[in-house]
C-alpha cells in the first residue's frame, strides 16, 4: 500500500490490474482488504483497480473530529487528484455508495461511470438496518471479543446459507484480524450515513448508472436500490437474488462481469 497526500491528510491505497481507472470505495467499518481477491482479481484484466482506506482506517490519516459523507467524497476526488488521475470508473458500495453519491454531485467530471451496490439515499421510502441488526452489531463490538465482534458482522453482512461456509468465514475473520478499525472511526461513520440524504439530488445526475442490491440484504433494505435507481435518470437496476448486503463476496464473478459490461456500454 502507498501514501496519497490528500489537503491536510494521507489516504493509504494501492493500484493494480491494466486499463481504465476504477476507483472502488468501502462501506462502513471496512477496509481495502474487504473487497477480497475473488472480487478484484478479474476486475484486474480490465481496469486499473484504484482501493484505498478511509481516513481514520489502517495506514490513513487519525480521524481528527466529526466525519461526514461530503468530506468523504472530497477525499476520494483529492485521492484521484493525488494519483494525477483526470477521471475514473466510480463503484461504491453501502457507506461507500453514498460517498460516491455526493462525488458525482460535486465533481462529476472526476466520474466516467458510476456504481451504486447496496447503498442508501435518505429520503421518504428509504430504509436504514433495523433494531435488531444494530442490536447484534453493538453486542458483538461491546463484548470486547474481536472474534465475537467479526462473527456478528460477518452474520448481518452475508445471507445465511453463505454465513454457513467455513472457508469463506475464515476469508472474512483473517481480513477483520489483520487490519482493526477502532469503534470510534465506526461510530462516526455509522454517524454520518444516518445523515446522510441525498434523495431530492439524485435526479441531477448525468451519468451512466448502474445499481446492486441483493434480495437478502439486511443492512441496507433491498427496497433502496429500486428507489435509488428510479430517482437517477436512465439509472439501470440490477436485483440479485438469494445474496446478502456483500454480493461482491457471494458473487464475485457476476458482481465484476457487471461492473465490466457497464463500463465498455458506456466506454
Amino acid at each position: 500500500m502507498g501514501l496519497a497526500r490528500v489537503g491536510d491528510i494521507e489516504l493509504s491505497y494501492q493500484r493494480s490490474g491494466s486499463g481504465p481507472p476504477l476507483l472502488l470505495i468501502m462501506g462502513m467499518s471496512g477496509t481495502a482488504l474487504h473487497w477480497g481477491e475473488p472480487f478484484l482479481e478479474p476486475l484486474r484484466r480490465d481496469f486499473e483497480v484504484i482501493v484505498y482506506d478511509h481516513r481514520g482506517v489502517g495506514s490513513s490519516s487519525r480521524l481528527e473530529g466529526p466525519l461526514t459523507i461530503r468530506q468523504m467524497a472530497d477525499d476520494a476526488a483529492g485521492l484521484l487528484a493525488a494519483l494525477a488521475i483526470d477521471s475514473a470508473h466510480v463503484m461504491g458500495i453501502s457507506m461507500g455508495g453514498m460517498i460516491a453519491q455526493e462525488l458525482v454531485l460535486h465533481d462529476a467530471e472526476r466520474v466516467r461511470t458510476l456504481t451504486l451496490g447496496c447503498t442508501y439515499c435518505g429520503g421518504e421510502g428509504s430504509a436504514l438496518p433495523s433494531e435488531d441488526i444494530l442490536r447484534r452489531l453493538g453486542e458483538g463490538r461491546a463484548s470486547g471479543d474481536r472474534e465475537r465482534a467479526i462473527r456478528a458482522s460477518w452474520e448481518v453482512n452475508v445471507s445465511p446459507s453463505f454465513a454457513a461456509d467455513p472457508d469463506a468465514w475464515a476469508r472474512f475473520l483473517e481480513i477483520g484480524l489483520r487490519r482493526r478499525v477502532a469503534v470510534a472511526v465506526i461510530m462516526e461513520q455509522l454517524r454520518a450515513g444516518a445523515e446522510h440524504d441525498t434523495s431530492a439530488r439524485l435526479p441531477q445526475i448525468a451519468l451512466p448508472t448502474l445499481v446492486i442490491h441483493g434480495t437478502l440484504d439486511e443492512l441496507i433494505p433491498v427496497q433502496n436500490g429500486p428507489m435509488i435507481a428510479g430517482l437517477i435518470p436512465g439509472a439501470r437496476l440490477e436485483i440479485i437474488e438469494d445474496v446478502g448486503h456483500l454480493f461482491y463476496w457471494e458473487r464475485p464473478e457476476r458482481s465484476a462481469e457487471l461492473i465490466r459490461a457497464h463500463a465498455a456500454v458506456h466506454a
